[in-house]
């Protein structure tokens, strides 16, 4: 997989402190983005994904947060094997994404990968709509995902701070 970066010890990607892993390759290219750089594909550096496993499990404490570029933009197994050992590890998972719940619900192999996340913070960026004042969102069309009560409840649950 292409990475552009992990972060260790992030207090701005999820609650607690997090290891961010900022993926490669973005197809929405939301005007205002804090994040442009992370557009191209072939950014970063490319990564096996038990290397990306072993350099996040290098800070135990830390939970993890999926973030970009787009995490659901690269390679599905992957992206799935990677979250499976993460979660068998214990850890709490976020991730965000420029594609609502309801479109990565609708495809098999996003919707696996979703089963193994806790959060899923959904939407592109919207300048318009940027918002400060929201935790852990950049702008007020997006939302907190509560994954596992979504799946479960077959409808959309928010993720309550």
């Amino acid at each position: 997989m292409r990475v552009l970066n992990i972060i260790q010890d992030s207090i701005v990607d999820g609650p607690g402190l997090r290891s961010t892993i900022f993926f490669a390759g973005c197809p929405h290219k939301c005007r205002g983005c804090h994040n442009p750089q992370s557009w191209s594909v072939g950014g970063g550096k490319e990564l096996k994904t038990m290397e990306i496993f072993e350099l996040l499990m290098k800070n135990t404490l830390n939970d993890i947060t999926f973030s970009g570029g787009e995490p659901f933009y690269q390679c599905h197994d992957e992206l799935h094997t990677l979250a499976s050992a993460l979660k068998e590890r214990g850890k709490n998972i976020w991730c965000y994404t420029g594609y609502t719940w309801e479109d990565l619900i609708s495809r098999q192999s996003s919707k696996a990968i979703c089963k193994l996340l806790d959060v899923v913070v959904d939407g592109p960026f919207v300048a318009e709509k940027r918002d400060l004042t929201l935790s852990f969102m950049g702008s007020r069309n997006q939302r907190l995902i509560d994954c596992s009560r979504s799946l479960s409840e077959e409808k959309t649950v928010l993720y309550v701070i």
